[in-house]
């Protein structure tokens, strides 16, 4: 069918590539990208012989739009899928722009110097990519990604209107160290240091830290503690599914975790202001990032399982409605097939899927959009079939 260019080679990415390869009647070839070229080339090595997809690597430094644009042009694929960081999007889509290459990613862009992830820097790529006749699909990951695709699927075929979403992503995996963070460090401490928020009446409502908090029962993994956090899907979500009063997030987080990051919050060590240190400067989040354990390493030694998920209330033929669609991973199964743990795979499987859609012409539109403004069907279909299945609920237990 086509060549897709991969960007990055981290965790996410690896599942993602490892995906690709397992579908070589979509993807005939793919070129894996990242500033460290013998990271690509020991994937490479490790899934040539077992593929029928040709798997190429290159060194490219996704900062660098002009080294970008000559990469693509070089190898010339039909959809470019970054799975770089969030900091690198607008360098990447520049670069898909120039070219006229599809775009597909999972997070949203951040700028470095904020902790402020939203839409509207990408948003305003809207006309550039439509004049350009290609397209740019946003967070084709689980949250954001599979939950957009959920919230599509929900408005399609169980609901009149959609009234309210409580997001719910539990880990109930673990990995046996003290403090570890399962995906990148940096962004992650970023993420669960910031202020929360919800939507509710098509305004935000900001909250402090962690002060919202709900125990919930989760099918495969038991009770939990979680949290309110901001997350980008809210921003799109709440535009586009019709009917929307309030839309929520919520994460699962261990005692031991809050501990040791309130702890490390304290000391100044989740700071991204730059200090000088031996006449030096550093940023301390940098630093904590270099001696925390590798999110790659934790995948054999992370047990138990996760359950991510959205629940629905809204109206159907006149009367009130919940429904929950979520999925439930295994992080030892999720190693087993692919050597990574389940917050990898339940991303890096997404991740490919969205790039099939859009390389095979199934979901087809030029300009930038989110991924809950496609027809979810076949997307469902492809969780089914690509490690992801999910599960129904008429009568779920909410969240208050």
């Amino acid at each position: 069918m086509g060549k897709c260019m991969i960007i990055g080679c981290g965790g996410v990415a690896s599942v993602a590539i490892h995906k690709c390869c397992q579908n070589s009647e979509v993807f005939e070839g793919i070129m894996i990208a990242s500033r460290t070229k013998s990271k690509c080339d020991a994937l490479k090595e490790k899934l040539q012989p077992t593929t029928k997809t040709v798997i190429e690597t290159a060194q490219v430094n996704a900062d660098n739009v002009d080294e970008l644009i000559a990469l693509i042009n070089s190898y010339k694929p039909d959809v470019v899928l970054n799975l770089a960081l969030p900091y690198q999007d607008l360098t990447i889509m520049d670069a898909c722009l120039a070219t006229k290459t599809h775009y597909v990613d999972t997070a949203n862009y951040e700028p470095l110097d904020t902790a402020k992830f939203e839409y509207k820097w990408q948003w305003a790529y809207r006309e550039k990519f439509e004049q350009a006749g290609i397209t740019a699909l946003l967070g084709s990951g689980f949250d954001p990604g599979v939950t957009g695709v959920f919230s599509a699927y929900a408005m399609k075929h169980e609901f009149d209107e959609i009234n309210y979403i409580d997001i719910l992503d539990c880990n109930g995996g673990d990995h046996g160290y003290p403090f570890a963070t399962n995906f990148n460090p940096e962004i992650n401490i970023r993420e669960v240091s910031a202020k929360g928020s919800y939507i509710e009446d098509g305004k935000w409502v900001e909250t402090e830290p962690m002060e919202i908090k709900r125990v919930y029962n989760f099918k495969g993994v038991g009770e939990k503690d979680m949290y309110l956090l901001h997350h980008e899907e809210l921003e799109s979500l709440a535009l586009n599914i019709k009917g929307i009063k309030r839309i929520r997030f919520f994460m699962t987080f261990g005692q031991s975790y809050l501990t040791h990051l309130k702890c490390l919050e304290n000391v100044g060590m989740t700071s991204i202001e730059p200090i000088m240190y031996e006449g030096k400067e550093i940023v301390p989040l940098q630093f904590l990032k270099a001696v925390l354990p590798d999110p790659a390493s934790l995948g054999p030694r992370t047990v138990g399982k996760t359950n991510i998920g959205c629940i629905f209330r809204g109206k159907k033929d006149g009367k009130d409605k919940n429904y929950y669609l979520y999925n439930i991973c295994d992080h030892q199964e999720c190693y087993k097939e692919v050597g990574s743990q389940a917050i990898s795979y339940t991303t890096g499987v997404p991740a490919m899927i969205g790039a099939m859609m859009i390389m095979t012409g199934t979901w087809k539109k030029a300009g930038v959009y989110n991924i809950e403004e496609f027809d979810p069907d076949q997307f469902m279909e492809a969780l089914n079939k690509w490690g992801l299945p999910w599960e129904e609920d008429f009568d779920p237990t909410l969240v208050d």
